[in-house]
């Protein structure tokens, strides 16, 4: 399953962060911007999308669901 690479992801890069259940990354400050390249590059690779500067808004990275909708349309483009 998709979902769970890509926590796997997360927790790799933010350990303390529950992602399963955090639905505000973005406005409760939990990921700074190097995070934030640090997943997205790190999604670019694991799932062969390109994530580019239009899709790094708060609404696609304030959770892990934002994250994996972003990245089911990207796949579909």
């Amino acid at each position: 399953c998709k979902m769970e690479e890509l926590l796997e992801i997360l927790k790799e890069i933010k350990p303390e962060v529950d992602f399963e259940n955090e639905e505000n990354l973005i406005g409760d400050e939990l990921l700074d911007s190097f995070d934030i390249i640090s997943i997205v590059s790190a999604i670019d690779n694991e799932f062969d999308v390109k994530i580019t500067a239009k899709d790094i808004l708060p609404e696609n990275f304030n959770s892990a669901s934002a994250l994996y909708e972003l990245i089911q349309r990207l796949e579909e483009e």
